[in-house]
């Protein structure tokens, strides 16, 4: 009876050891995603929720995502990589522009005039995140996407033609290049984050901003100002953005889970990111249109004005690469040729 009893509370034990082993295989991950937009925005909606929920699937349960909306995490949007870094988010989607001149390769896609399409630009940029910046700007981040937006232009309380018009208006500009850019068409420019705009324009802070379409519905932008600029052919400008994750949690992850992050990140995502956040210019276009406001165009051949005055950012930022040890203008280069190869063969690329 001894002995069976013994071999009963061996035999238990085991089991017990079995079950918790199979419980902490089956428990749950769970991934705090933090940013700075309201929830019900495009980009959360359209983009990070859709990360969010197939890596949910795909993971059977076994991943939760918490979204944490307009900081709720605490902070400003600049510290926002930063919280990647030290843990206090495990995932964030940030503007990268929002920290000057950290992640300089990334300015490349930010440069007056260079893009004329968002899923191109970010698949360009994807490609040259693997091979300039992952194990350089972006070691200590595990990077799960890179895009762009649509076309930057102006919104303002007043039209917006010509350069001419901008002498002393005070515009909200979302980077480093952008204000270099606003300085040069004589416009003042405010740094400050995408959420602060609707009180800058509202208290009169601001005269006017900088952003995409599709933000401005989410901010309201055209209840504020009644005037938006637009640009045909390459965008006046566009903006950088990353989803990034802790490295350490990613790391800590077992090779199953990590293998569905990695099947809803990379080039396709990214192109599906930019191309997603693009395509939602056209609905918030329409809101002001609804509403009476003065939409102006900025013809191609209108535009040569306005690239005279700011083209010599290019040979500035060449410099500015120069002194940080990179060739700029290969860099120019390859996210062109980049570009192009993208567009020359866009059903290839976006399918994978």
């Amino acid at each position: 009876m001894t002995t069976r009893r013994k071999i009963l509370g061996v035999a238990g034990a085991a089991l017990a050891v079995s079950l918790m082993s199979s419980a902490a295989f089956a428990q749950e991950v769970t991934l705090k995603l933090h940013q700075f937009l309201p929830a019900q925005a495009n980009v959360p909606k359209q983009v990070l929720d859709v990360w969010a929920d197939n890596v949910e699937k795909d993971s059977e349960g076994r991943i939760k995502v918490e979204r944490y909306p307009s900081m709720q995490l605490g902070g400003v949007p600049p510290e926002l990589m930063d919280q990647a870094m030290d843990g206090v988010a495990d995932v964030v989607w940030t503007v990268v522009g929002y920290t000057p001149g950290r992640f300089p390769t990334t300015e490349v896609f930010e440069l007056p005039f260079m893009v004329d399409d968002a899923r191109a630009a970010s698949y360009a940029y994807w490609k040259m995140f693997e091979t300039h910046m992952k194990d350089t700007e972006f070691a200590d981040v595990h990077i799960l996407g890179t895009w762009v937006h649509g076309p930057g232009m102006f919104h303002t309380n007043k039209p917006v033609a010509v350069p001419g018009d901008l002498q002393g208006m005070k515009i909200r500009g979302g980077s480093r290049l952008v204000n270099d850019l606003l300085t040069r068409v004589g416009a003042e420019p405010i740094g400050m984050p995408v959420p602060a705009i609707p009180e800058g324009l509202s208290k009169g802070v601001l005269d006017g901003t900088t952003i995409p379409w599709e933000v401005t519905s989410a901010l309201k932008v055209p209840e504020l100002v009644k005037n938006h600029t637009e640009f045909e052919g390459p965008a006046l400008y566009n903006l950088t953005f990353v989803l990034a994750m802790n490295k350490d949690r990613y790391d800590g992850l077992p090779d199953d889970l990590k293998a569905v992050v990695d099947a809803n990140s990379g080039l396709a995502f990214s192109i599906f990111a930019g191309g997603t956040q693009a395509d939602a210019d056209g609905p918030a276009r329409q809101i002001a249109v609804d509403m009476g406001n003065t939409i102006v165009t900025v013809t191609e051949e209108q535009a040569k004005e306005w690239d005279a005055l700011v083209n010599p950012i290019y040979a500035t930022w060449v410099e500015d690469m120069k002194g940080k040890g990179k060739d700029g203008q290969a860099l120019i280069d390859e996210a062109r040729a980049l570009m192009a190869e993208y567009t020359a063969d866009m059903d290839t690329y976006t399918a994978k």
